[in-house]
């Protein structure tokens, strides 16, 4: 399986930016789909984006036309800038990947947290009022 490392997570004033990385490790990254969940304490973890290998993408509600995800596959990163953060939006911020089933196959954008295989360790993005 893939390794995820995250980073660019922080502390940021509401209405600020910030833009979070994920670095994955495989031969075979264009091929999957990859997304983005967050989790505060005491609640379910919540899909957040998602980006499919054709890099179409999906959104959660709370977070459309203010987050973006994409997807450089020269570099196996994918990256969720934030924009117009709200204190709502502080959590700690998981990156994952879908693999494809096999190596004729790639893997379409999800917002099932079931779906997904590989996950990483989390950073925590606080948005202060």
């Amino acid at each position: 399986q893939a390794q995820l490392v995250e980073s660019g997570g922080g502390l940021v004033q509401a209405g600020g930016s910030l833009r979070l990385s994920c670095v994955a490790s495989g031969r075979t990254f264009s091929s999957y789909a990859m997304g983005w969940f967050r989790q505060v304490p005491g609640k379910e973890r919540e899909f957040v984006a998602s980006i499919g290998w054709d890099e179409r993408t999906l959104y959660a509600n709370s977070v459309k036309g203010r987050f973006t995800i994409s997807r450089d596959n020269a570099k196996n990163t994918v990256y969720l800038q934030m924009s117009s953060l709200k204190p709502e939006d502080t959590a700690v911020y998981y990156c994952a990947a879908v693999y494809p089933p096999d190596s004729r196959v790639a893997v379409r954008a999800s917002m099932r947290e079931n779906d997904y295989d590989s996950w990483g360790q989390g950073t925590q993005v606080t948005v202060s009022s």
